[in-house]
């Protein structure tokens, strides 16, 4: 079960891994809180002071603020930034329309900046830490060929992104906008805390977030990183990618995939001893959209993100070779056992490995019923715990009634004004003690035996859902704003079709040795037919795949 925690609780990794370490990153999620003063308690003061030591150059905090209790909030919060070090200074002289907000620029360039509007908590509180570091000189983790494309950008851009505090996939895009417009002066880039802007939320109809807008136009809804920016702009990063690629030395053991599965089958193949790469198009895959986790073994409580970090720290200290952001697209198999099989990616590069394990995990399924693609991020959203807020005290729909739409509901119950969840089958699936945590809450229905048959619109939003009771066949309709599915996975396997065993539902086919159809290439997690999709059960199955490929590899010498 889910416990209620603080929006601004919840724990987001740095996907820049600037030396901020994870002991910081949990005292910024535990120990800040809009209703406390001071901003900074003792133990996060001398946790940041110690950080600021990686400056190198001045850096100018220019807030521009109004008499609410934001402003007053954001005021004793950049006071005590700059009391931390002597090349932090602060002035409270701006004049930007948006109040309160705060601009972080370079001392000595005062055309690289980047402002925030609100207060950046929570999860966005390292985001404020990284942008300081960076603004003062302290050099980024991030590959110079990156940098490098962002430094020649000649082309003004004027981003703007609105997120929630509660949200875990907002962070990266903050930070790669941030990284922009600090290193380029024609870039700009403004961080807008939806909650402290509601009536500009309201009027660009923004109902998802991550939200991202470009010189006044929507350029992307949902979670997009660095490279893939980058991509989107144009600047011929993805053909470099693909270069980078091809140039890489072929693999013992490629696995695609970075979830559970995934990483728990390069970690086994690594301590093996075999040169062990792992390919994938979003670390961490469906943990990243995972809050709360307390049915795993050693572990009480823990979150998608932190655990996601968690093994993407396990992939480094095991000298795995990660590549991330990458979309398989092909899979070539060998012409003969032992031999080397290949996988093409979206972006034109390949890797060739003796021994392929696919861990390519699942995705949220659809309702696929007409209106659900129109209002996507008009109001039908799949993340509670990123777009619930930006629903606050309207009316919700929950569609699914296993543990996730349960604990879905659950969460949205504390925030919204009403709730209906909606099950197909005539009782839901969820584990007795959410369903008893659910019926408690009075500001939700539940309704079995129902079948969503239309998202219905009004004005360029979600105005409400049709349903028909399949008991009696009678249909009905609900007048509400927001529309959440949580009706079950599918897997990521698609680019694998025609060229390995799937079943009926598009799921790898393996034996209980995790064996494809292909000799050689093994799979693992929610993407194989294998009962049950649990974290626990997806890196069990990994271990199992890498001892599978360990004995395959064995007994084929390399061609």
């Amino acid at each position: 079960m889910t416990t209620k925690r603080s929006m601004f609780e919840p724990v987001q990794a740095d996907p820049f891994d600037d030396g901020l370490p994870r002991r910081f990153q949990r005292l910024a999620m535990t120990h800040f809180s809009m209703e406390s003063f001071p901003m900074l308690d003792a133990q996060m003061t001398d946790q940041l002071k110690q950080y600021l030591q990686n400056l190198r150059e001045p850096v100018e905090l220019v807030a521009s603020l109004g008499d609410d209790e934001t402003s007053a909030k954001t005021r004793e919060l950049l006071e005590e930034i700059a009391a931390l070090h002597d090349l932090v200074s602060v002035d409270f002289d701006g004049d930007h329309e948006r109040r309160p907000s705060f601009v972080i620029r370079r001392g000595n360039d005062a055309e690289k900046w980047v402002r925030f509007a609100g207060l950046p908590m929570g999860h966005e509180f390292t985001s404020l830490v990284l942008a300081l570091l960076w603004a003062g000189g302290h050099p980024p983790k991030v590959d110079a060929d990156v940098l490098e494309d962002i430094r020649r950008i000649e082309t003004d851009l004027e981003f703007e992104m609105f997120f929630s505090l509660s949200c875990h996939n907002c962070p990266d895009v903050v930070q790669a906008l941030t990284l922009m417009a600090l290193e380029n002066s024609r870039i700009t880039a403004t961080l807008i805390e939806g909650g402290a802007y509601k009536d500009e939320v309201e009027a660009r109809d923004i109902m998802a977030v991550p939200a991202t807008f470009l010189n006044g136009e929507s350029f992307y809804n949902g979670k997009i990183e660095l490279p893939q920016i980058l991509e989107r702009l144009d600047t011929g990063a993805g053909a470099k990618a693909a270069a980078k690629l091809n140039e890489r030395e072929p693999y013992e053991v490629l696995v695609i995939g970075g979830g559970p599965a995934g990483v728990a089958t390069s970690v086994y193949t690594a301590r093996k001893g075999f040169r062990t790469g792992i390919a994938a198009e979003r670390f961490g895959g469906q943990l990243q959209d995972t809050l709360g986790i307390e049915n795993l073994p050693g572990t009480a409580y823990t979150e998608g993100p932190k655990l996601s970090a968690d093994l993407d720290e396990q992939v480094r200290e095991n000298e795995i070779d990660k590549i991330d952001l990458v979309q398989a697209e092909e899979l070539i198999p060998a012409k003969q056992e032992g031999g080397m099989h290949k996988v093409r990616f979206a972006n034109g590069g390949e890797l060739t490995a003796r021994a392929i394990i696919l861990a390519t995990g699942a995705r949220w399924r659809n309702l696929g019923v007409p209106g659900e693609q129109e209002y996507r991020n008009k109001g039908v959203a799949y993340c509670p715990h990123c777009d619930g807020p930006l629903f606050k005290g309207k009316r919700v729909a929950v569609i699914g009634g296993g543990n996730s739409g349960v604990e879905a509901a659950i969460d949205l119950a504390g925030i919204v004004g009403h709730v209906t969840l909606i099950e197909f089958g005539d009782q839901m699936r969820a584990d007795e003690v959410l369903q008893k945590k659910l019926r408690s809450l009075d500001n939700v229905k539940i309704i079995t035996s129902g079948q969503t048959t239309e998202v219905v619109g009004e004005n360029g939003k979600v105005s409400g859902l049709n349903y028909t009771d399949r008991t009696t066949g009678e249909a009905h309709h609900i007048e509400l704003e927001g529309i959440f599915v949580q009706i079950g996975l599918v897997p990521n396997t698609e680019w694998l079709k025609g060229d390995i065993e799937l079943s009926q539902h598009g799921e790898i086919i393996v034996n209980d040795r995790n064996e494809t159809s292909i000799p050689g290439v093994f799979a693992a997690g929610d993407a194989t037919t294998v009962p049950y999709k649990q974290i626990v059960i997806s890196m069990g199955e990994g271990a199992k795949a890498s001892l599978s490929a360990f004995d395959f590899l064995i007994r084929n010498s390399a061609q």
